[in-house]
């Protein structure tokens, strides 16, 4: 686990603009102390109340992960080359993890310049992010069986995308929080290379303003599947649980061709959402 030099890297998906969504929710979601380590969990036991960091880590050059990183409930902000406050495409991250790699129990701050990328199947555990930057967490493997996981933990303040699905594979997000966002995840629409992908959404909790929880591209075959999730505030259910696209790999803006459950690429009903 050692710093590296910044490198710039494809990163499809929206054009720069700056944060708007997040002003909104300034605090959007209360939490208490917790230990190192620990994961809370909110009055009502779904999911997690947000913690408050055990120190703070400056991150001046993308910190590489293999194996397990335990960050030990403190603050990594970016610094240096990763301290600006920009949405550009295609920033370094805070965290970089190779295929296997597992990061937990980590407070993202801001600057937090495009989170953390995932090069292969990785598992981001009672990781938080305070104020989402370009992206909270991109996921970039190339094969099908890739599985990337995330328990606990949340987002807030995100302009636009918390989780970039980029690669091939299946992600699953249980136990989350998020507010004041745009898309909670998203299908790349646009990337050069195109895959089929799955997303699993397990125990979420979605706190208004927020514009979806999850885009998918049909025409590759995605899939969504949706699970106990709780959307927060928004009793004109304006925020659109599923979204389907017809993704391109031309770099063009793709086109959305439905919302709503259909069966088979968004696949919930009704009483799999709870609205308070």
């Amino acid at each position: 686990m050692t710093p590296r030099t910044q490198r710039r890297g494809e990163h499809r998906g929206r054009p720069t603009r700056r944060r708007t969504v997040g002003a909104l929710v300034a605090t959007a979601v209360t939490g208490a102390v917790v230990a190192t380590g620990a994961v809370p969990t909110s009055s009502a036991g779904a999911a997690p109340a947000w913690p408050d960091p055990e120190g703070s880590k400056p991150v001046s050059s993308t910190i590489e992960v293999s194996g397990t990183y335990d960050g030990g409930m403190k603050r990594f902000h970016g610094s240096g080359g990763l301290g600006g406050d920009s949405q550009d495409e295609g920033q370094d991250p805070i965290f970089e993890l190779k295929d296997g790699a597992v990061l937990k129990n980590a407070v993202i701050g801001s600057p937090a310049a495009d989170g953390v990328h995932c090069l292969g199947s990785c598992t981001l555990q009672n990781v938080w992010w305070e104020e989402v930057g370009e992206d909270a967490a991109s996921f970039k493997g190339t094969s099908s069986s890739a599985r990337y996981t995330v328990t606990g933990g949340g987002a807030r303040k995100a302009d636009d995308k918390v989780f970039q699905f980029n690669g091939a594979g299946t992600l699953t997000v249980s136990g989350f929080r998020v507010a004041g966002f745009g898309k909670l995840v998203r299908s790349c629409g646009n990337c050069r290379k195109q895959y089929t992908r799955h997303v699993v959404l397990d125990g979420v909790t979605a706190t208004a303003p927020g514009k979806s929880l999850v885009g998918v591209n049909g025409n590759y075959g995605d899939t969504a599947t949706l699970r106990n999730v709780t959307v927060v505030g928004d009793p004109g259910k304006k925020i659109k649980l599923c979204e389907r696209y017809r993704g391109n790999s031309s770099g063009k803006e793709p086109s959305r061709t439905g919302t709503g459950p259909d069966g088979r690429h968004c696949r919930y009903s009704a009483s799999d959402v709870t609205y308070e």
